[in-house]
């Protein structure tokens, strides 16, 4: 019979096991030699003791280097002495693959390492149970997230990344050569999603790459991240779209704690569970509680700090969570309906940090043309997306959601790029 391979935590007193993985560390005590074989589930101690085992395999372990790759097949047995209380006696032991030496790193990160080391070697720094856990969060984080969606009638789209204007518009653009023209790197599928409301397919999301060609050094930007864009028709105002995003940030925290009891224990993340509906507070509001602290007059934008001095206040009235209503129209986009100095526009906030960006879009294509050329815009430059309106759109709004700064606040991390594989910044391309 083949052996099929057992995870760590899958193992059980009295049973043979095939494990495979790396060498955490080993220990030679003369008649006795054990290692620490790590995979994706967690560590078990290995132990050989002479007379025990063969001598081959005695002679294999005292030729262990930390991180070479490993297979065992042995049994299950009962021991005081290891973690988790088993270990396994091997009767096989090959090494599989050899990790040069010395690393480059400690992995272990008891001594701690730069993170243009980290991210070089990110291969090796994702062997940290640590930095692990924080990608097993945000694969249950996504999966949440889509499971909320497909819960509540959505239909998930994919829209073009390369694209030949920006929603946005602005220095924030990445520029390629497309078949000898220009095109962009998409901000965000702003444009196309807003196009689908237009199709007959009244809700729609989107998970994918946007890029921004902004050359901040913060703790929440990176030139390329994850968005989540959702958008719905037939609204009656921006509220639908704040109940629909209040539910689905519910249901992600709630099904991520349900889920990852283990990774968020190595974190040591403990997040609440809001109430809803969140706190709504109008931009003008949020001057008013900014006022001792920060000169605003209406019509700023709230920086980085202005965000943050915010949360701390709105915390202390026990709101982790709040949407901040009726932007200035000036400092809105075009799509975004504007009614006088005011806007249909809004933002999600958690402890600080903005997450979510989005409101009522204009679905009426004069007062849309007329916003576009007020906003320095050619709108024959938009015609792809001006048609949609021109044919039967109905009202309809949507949002811009950072899922990468969500999960940096959900588990305390100190900076956004920790929680992307390969990081883009304006100094790092490579790996």
């Amino acid at each position: 019979m083949v052996l099929e391979r057992t995870y760590t935590k899958e193992i059980k007193k009295g049973k043979k096991v095939l494990l495979k993985g790396w060498i955490e560390r080993t220990r030679d005590l003369g008649g006795l030699k054990f290692f620490m074989l790590r995979d994706r589930e967690g560590l078990v101690q290995v132990t050989a003791k002479k007379g025990s085992v063969s001598p081959k395999i005695v002679n294999t372990i005292s030729k262990l280097n930390r991180e070479d790759c490993v297979s065992v097949t042995g049994m299950v047995k009962e021991s005081s002495q290891a973690p988790g209380g088993l270990e396994v006696v091997p009767s096989s032991l090959e090494i599989v693959s050899r990790a040069k030496t010395p690393l480059p790193m400690d992995i272990a990160g008891k001594i701690e390492s730069g993170k243009d080391k980290r991210f070089i070697y990110r291969f090796l720094d994702l062997r940290n149970p640590k930095v692990q856990s924080l990608f097993r969060v945000r694969d249950v984080v996504l999966t949440k997230v889509r499971e909320y969606f497909e819960s509540n009638d959505f239909v998930e789209i994919h829209t073009p990344v390369i694209q030949a204007a920006g929603a946005e518009g602005g220095a924030t653009l990445f520029p390629i050569i497309y078949y000898q023209k220009e095109a962009f790197l998409r901000q965000s599928p702003q444009l196309y999603k807003q196009i689908m409301m237009a199709s007959g397919l009244d809700r729609v999301y989107e998970i994918g790459p946007s890029f921004r060609a902004e050359k901040f050094h913060t703790r929440r930007h990176v030139s390329e991240f994850l968005s989540l864009d959702f958008e719905m028709a037939w609204i009656e105002s921006e509220e639908d779209v704040m109940k629909i995003l209040e539910k689905m940030v519910v249901h992600v925290l709630k099904g991520t704690k349900k889920d990852c009891g283990p990774e968020l224990d190595i974190l040591e993340a403990k997040f609440k569970i809001p109430d809803t509906p969140f706190k709504r507070i109008t931009y003008s509001d949020s001057l008013k509680i900014l006022k001792k602290a920060h000169n605003l007059k209406f019509g700023d934008d709230l920086g980085d700090a202005e965000e943050a001095e915010l949360g701390k206040l709105m915390e202390k009235k026990g709101h982790e969570w709040y949407f901040i209503t009726r932007f200035p129209s000036n400092i809105k986009p075009f799509y975004i309906m504007m009614e006088g100095k005011e806007s249909r526009g809004i933002d999600l906030d958690y402890n600080g940090m903005e997450m979510a960006s989005g409101g009522q879009r204009e679905h009426r294509i004069d007062f849309l043309l007329k916003v576009m050329k007020s906003k320095g815009m050619n709108p024959a430059n938009f015609k792809f997306y001006t048609d949609a309106f021109r044919y039967g759109i109905p009202p309809h709004g949507g949002i811009g959601f950072g899922l990468e700064r969500m999960i940096q606040q959900m588990v305390g991390a100190e900076n956004i790029k920790e929680l992307i594989l390969f990081p883009r910044t304006p100094e790092r391309l490579v790996p």
